[in-house]
């Protein structure tokens, strides 16, 4: 009986620390460093990974910048980091601010704003030209970097971003105290079950993105992080780069897993809506054809993630466009 309690008692220690478990801090796959920078009268710490190719590896000189999406951060790109540093690429993946290690002050956030920051960063580093990677809302940011600074980029990729219709004209509009509300009940089950959405099959080794999302849950200013997460769905709704692709100069290539269905503020759309939009395989056919000069890859079968979901193909496709 006293080992049936000894059981027992094992099992609810477990139960109770097992989100600990499941929860615990990622790895970053290199050093990350710290870029100061003031932003509307704040000093904000950017973090950044910056990996070089080692003496063994001949450099091509070049350097690859990567954004990330809105529900990830640097952490998501360490497999694309790593085939790209052995191809002699200088690789530059930083938190933008209010993701991951950066400070997540409460700014008036923009991508004009993440832009000029970005910019910052790279004339601290003296890095005058790149080639620029952008993921999701990872996606909108590039495309509007090189609307802002069409000097600094060489050649653009857009895998699977959102922004290539504007949901502003059917998704109905949420202030930022409904925003906040929705925010600040998130759990590591909510973030997980968002995040089965982006992939066709689940599989446990994309676990480990939902844990590099979730480690905000742990920390103590998680309120003021919700409501940055609330301010930064505000700024993809109301700014939309679908209308200005006409601006970006340089050689871009669109990278579609045709599975993808992400919209932003999905759960607020009739079954209807749902089925109307998001249908990436046809906004990214239209979207190729407002880029002066575009070239696009689907992969099929695969969802809003191709550089996670399938990554041989991914490294295939973007070095030959970066060679």
């Amino acid at each position: 009986m006293l080992l049936k309690h000894y059981s027992i008692c094992l099992l609810l220690i477990f139960c109770l620390l097992a989100p600990m478990f499941t929860q615990a801090q990622v790895e970053y796959p290199y050093p990350v460093q710290k870029f100061n920078i003031t932003l509307e009268n704040k000093p904000v710490q950017i973090a950044y990974m910056d990996a070089r190719p080692d003496s063994s590896i001949s450099s091509n000189m070049k350097t690859v910048m990567l954004f990330h999406g809105k529900n990830f951060n640097g952490y998501y790109w360490k497999d694309v980091m790593a085939f790209l540093v052995k191809a002699g690429f200088r690789v530059l993946v930083p938190d933008q601010p209010g993701w991951g290690r950066s400070d997540k002050p409460e700014l008036h956030y923009s991508f004009h704003l993440l832009s000029y920051a970005m910019n910052r960063l790279l004339d601290s580093l003296h890095i005058e030209k790149i080639y620029l990677v952008g993921h999701s809302m990872g996606g909108m940011l590039a495309a509007r970097f090189s609307m802002l600074y069409p000097g600094k980029v060489e050649k653009l990729v857009l895998e699977n971003p959102i922004g290539l219709e504007d949901y502003r004209r059917f998704v109905p509009y949420q202030t930022i105290e409904q925003l906040y509300e929705n925010e600040i009940k998130a759990t590591y089950e909510s973030y997980k079950k968002y995040q089965q959405g982006y992939y066709p099959q689940w599989k446990p080794e994309y676990e480990q993105y939902v844990q590099a999302q979730a480690e905000a849950l742990k920390s103590p200013e998680f309120p003021r992080i919700a409501r940055v997460n609330a301010i930064t769905y505000q700024m993809i709704y109301e700014q939309p780069v679908c209308y200005e692709w006409d601006r970006i100069s340089a050689p871009t290539l669109l990278i579609i897993g045709t599975d993808d269905r992400t919209i932003v503020g999905k759960a607020l759309l009739s079954d209807e809506d749902k089925n109307k939009y998001g249908q990436y395989p046809a906004l990214a056919k239209k979207t190729k054809e407002q880029l002066p000069n575009a070239l696009l890859f689907e992969v099929p079968g695969v969802g809003h993630i191709p550089h996670v979901q399938d990554l041989g193909q991914f490294k295939q496709v973007l070095l030959t466009f970066l060679k």
